[in-house]
């Protein structure tokens, strides 16, 4: 148990005497150490899972919890729209909303240019109970899917499916709220002729921004109607799109549903959907963890090589305590101490600027990104108190760790040789 001489005294030996001021340098250069090590430690981890918490909502925002698709191979690739399924899929516990959906790959063309897209036919009704679709509208409404009797701005008649389109994707056509735009299919259909592409002129509904430079330059919606008309699909769908009430929940949930469902029904969450991605982040931050754990650790090796230099410098010192009654555990107490509160104050310090910085940084979003490059517009620092916590322990561990054969050597100090020449 330390007692409060063993504390006064390692205080006093931080105030190294003039003559050896190198030896208090050296303690500075230790706290500095720590500190480095520690804000660094806190920045980039606050920065990566910003990152990944950014990326995930912005996926979520688009894409579903979980997808229920037809099971590969199977003898048709599409799914009968049944409302029986769907009311299965509602009674399971844990599902927040369903809506069935219709995805395809077209091409679309504007008086500027034309651009290969994707387009997803949906339930306007349904479909605000699986997305942030309708949060994310910056022009016009989710709702305004349901109509099919669009006119152009430049027409006073004709009847128009709606069709909405993300900022990039107007900004590269050159489209706006109202304006007309062909939708053409890559598989057209077989005339006397020959192969003739699908065409079809819809009206721009609405545009969306997530956030998110791929989905906003190549992801349109339209009524889920229109889509089966225009995929030549009848009553037919690819799948159900499920939101659940805890995203973390949603692999359970998943298969919850597989089973209430059975063959040939499949169904994928939206950790296997993009597994690579969130594992490649994974192990990014904690390959960075470790790179800069070096640091704290090459500090730690400072407090050290402090303490093995005090214990030279105060040979005296311990052999007249030493003489007086200390005992071992207590000369070695006094050394771990002082080397503990070298490691603390510089975890304090790292902690509180590395807290500051990333509060700033996030605040007032000081990094700017490019979008189409890294998905987000600005470097966002989300700090989580688990990697808080296990940062500040971590470096005062490695810190008292540090401590322990410079004042085991210290406790070793035979009194009568540290004080014979005296």
């Amino acid at each position: 148990m330390v007692n409060v001489f063993e504390l006064a005294f390692a205080l006093r030996y931080l105030r190294a005497r003039r003559k050896q001021a190198f030896i208090s340098i050296i303690t500075v250069i230790s706290v500095g150490g720590i500190a480095l090590g520690v804000a660094a430690l806190i920045i980039v981890l606050a920065v990566m899972t910003g990152f990944e918490q950014d990326l995930r909502e912005k996926i979520l925002g688009i894409r579903a919890h979980i997808l229920v698709t037809r099971q590969p191979f199977s003898d048709a690739p599409n799914i009968l729209l049944s409302s029986e399924v769907m009311q299965r899929i509602r009674a399971v516990d844990g599902v927040a909303g369903v809506s069935p959906f219709v995805f395809g790959q077209v091409m679309v063309r504007s008086p500027y240019r034309t651009q290969g897209i994707a387009i997803r036919g949906v339930d306007p009704r349904l479909e605000v109970s699986v997305s942030d679709l309708q949060k994310n509208m910056v022009e016009g409404k989710l709702a305004s899917l349901s109509r099919r009797d669009f006119k152009p701005e430049d027409e006073t008649e004709g009847k128009y499916d709606g069709i909405i389109i993300g900022q990039e994707m107007a900004s590269n056509l050159g489209l706006y709220l109202g304006d007309k735009v062909a939708v053409i299919s890559p598989f057209g259909r077989q005339t006397p002729t020959g192969l003739v592409p699908k065409l079809r002129w819809m009206v721009v509904a609405g545009i969306f921004g997530s956030g998110m430079y791929e989905f906003d330059s190549s992801l349109a919606y339209v009524s889920l109607v229109a889509a089966q008309d225009f995929f030549d699909m009848g009553d037919e769908i690819n799948g159900y799109e499920i939101r659940t009430e805890d995203i973390y929940k949603a692999k359970s949930v998943a298969e919850k549903v597989a089973q209430v469902l059975g063959p040939p029904y499949k169904a994928t969450d939206w950790q296997e959907m993009n597994k690579n991605l969130f594992a490649a982040m994974k192990l990014e931050k904690m390959a960075m963890f470790i790179i800069l754990a070096l640091i704290v650790l090459v500090a730690a090796f400072n407090i050290a090589s402090t303490l093995i230099m005090m214990v030279m410098e105060r040979n005296k010192d311990i052999g007249i305590i030493k003489s007086m009654g200390a005992t071992n555990r207590s000369v070695m107490g006094i050394f771990m101490i002082e080397g503990t509160l070298i490691g603390v104050v510089g975890t304090v310090i790292g902690a509180l600027a590395g807290s500051v910085a990333c509060f700033l940084a996030d605040k007032y979003q000081l990094i700017k990104l490019s979008g189409d490059v890294y998905y987000l517009s600005y470097l966002p620092f989300k700090m989580t108190l688990l990697d808080f916590v296990l940062i500040c322990v971590g470096s005062i561990l490695l810190s008292f760790v540090a401590t322990l054969y410079p004042s085991q050597q210290a406790a070793r100090l035979d009194p009568v040789e540290a004080i014979r020449y005296e």
